[in-house]
């Protein structure tokens, strides 16, 4: 095998054919749109992303971390705000340990960068897919521009053209394929908080800004220029949603009651939130992943999920990861046995952390905010001081480790149960320190 068509050039596709390429294939990667390092074509429609442990550990596979590095923001807590603008400050992990704040169109570019230097990775703009042949591997793409069609064949072909996939498309014809994809009823809309005129961040940067609402909440992560990108979640429709902003007045009157402190801080506000367009938050779902031995979906294209766990690049990086290290187990004359040994080891992963994005919602709007969480986490913390072995907290297993997400989903219900028996003996807030509350906790593993 030699020759291998990647179609989609984003994030998954790019650090898939840098680690393809490290191994010899001769990569073509057939982009949609055009090159982003020369457009602003990512302008509004991007929430900014963090690289964890399972990011980070396939990028140190593919040799990039240093210049990774670079261009991303530590954030060691999340830093809640309520509606009087008391800030408080809760610490992703007891080891200070941080997650990465990063812009998606700057690690987009980077990894682009990356690839081109590669002699054996070329890489198409301004192609649009519009055919696949499955059975052979080969594919038909548009010249956007000027509208000519090409016919590219290949050995093997990925589908990393995200969630409104092309490839996965043309799999759902074959039978036996099995496809779902879930609208949530909110949308998002980027927004910004400029740096201070002399560069400097105007909030903490090392903190993820949450200011969380019940229905709804905004969310600023740090860039490096000294800006944060901020990302107001918002249902479509009903009392306070995006149907009834019509106009300044309505979104100023709304800012001030629910966000008074943000607004004070967001100068170009009303600017970014009519002229930046609402992305709608969808999770697709689908099987298999892989057909026969000649083209195989990958990211957002085989998994796409809500975004409030920050894991899917991270998932969509450590897809890369994983068909990698196949590589090196399974001989690529097999690449039959190799892609479904490749689905077998994501499609669980894929499904449960779609699971936890969306509990992990929840958690950020609504119960952030409530005395019984920061309860639970000061309970959960001394645990996992005390028995890291035994308790490491929800979060810290996706974030922080590479365990398995649906060994982390399965750990989280056991312990959701624990603490939520924990949580209505009486006078807890008074004994959650005790030793009888933490041998309760130890009997009940």
């Amino acid at each position: 095998m030699k020759n291998i068509t990647i179609v989609g050039g984003g994030l998954v596709g790019s650090l898939l054919a840098i680690f393809l390429a490290k191994k010899g294939y001769n990569i073509n990667v057939y982009e949609r749109r055009p090159d982003l390092r020369k457009t602003n074509i990512l302008a509004g429609r991007s929430i900014n992303l963090v690289i964890s442990h399972r990011g980070w550990n396939a990028i140190q596979a593919a040799g990039l971390e240093e210049e990774i590095k670079k261009i991303t923001v530590p954030v060691y807590a999340r830093i809640t705000h309520d509606v009087h603008g008391n800030q408080t400050k809760h610490p992703y992990s007891i080891e200070n340990k941080a997650i990465w704040s990063v812009s998606r169109g700057g690690l987009n570019a980077q990894l682009l960068d990356i690839a081109e230097k590669f002699p054996n990775v070329s890489i198409h703009f301004n192609h649009k897919c519009t055919d696949v042949d499955l059975d052979h591997a080969s594919a038909t793409f548009e010249h956007t521009e000027n509208g000519k069609n090409i016919d590219v064949a290949a050995d093997l072909l990925f589908g990393a053209d995200g969630a409104y996939s092309l490839v996965r498309q043309k799999m759902m014809q074959k039978d036996r394929f099995n496809f779902s994809i879930e609208y949530i009823e909110h949308g998002y809309k980027e927004l910004v908080i400029p740096a201070h005129a002399d560069g400097t961040h105007q909030l903490d940067k090392n903190g993820l800004h949450i200011w969380p609402r019940r229905e709804f909440m905004l969310m600023a992560l740090a860039n490096t220029d000294g800006s944060f990108t901020c990302t107001l979640f918002f249902p479509y429709e009903g009392e306070h949603s995006f149907d009834k902003i019509k106009n300044e007045n309505d979104l100023i009157h709304f800012f001030k009651e629910v966000f008074p402190d943000a607004i004070d801080l967001m100068p170009t506000l009303v600017h970014d939130f009519f002229e930046n367009k609402t992305s709608s938050l969808a999770i697709v779902r689908c099987s298999p992943w892989v057909h026969k031995g000649k083209v195989a979906l990958i990211g957002d294209a085989a998994h796409a999920i809500v975004p409030f766990y920050g894991e899917g690049m991270n998932c969509g990086f450590e897809d890369c990861f994983v068909f990698n290290s196949l590589l090196e187990k399974i001989d690529d004359t097999d690449m039959e046995s190799l892609l479904m040994a490749y689905h077998q080891l994501r499609k669980p992963n894929g499904d449960a952390i779609a699971e936890l994005s969306l509990r992990n919602f929840i958690e950020m709007r609504h119960l952030v905010a409530e005395p019984s969480f920061m309860l639970r986490k000061k309970i959960e913390d001394k645990m996992q001081k005390k028995y890291p072995h035994k308790w490491l907290p929800l979060y810290s297993q996706v974030k922080f480790s590479n365990i398995p997400y649906h060994e982390a989903l399965s750990t989280s219900k056991k312990h959701d149960e624990i603490m939520d028996k924990i949580l209505t003996l009486e006078g807890i807030e008074e004994k959650w320190n005790s030793a009888e509350i933490e041998n309760k906790i130890l009997n009940m593993l």
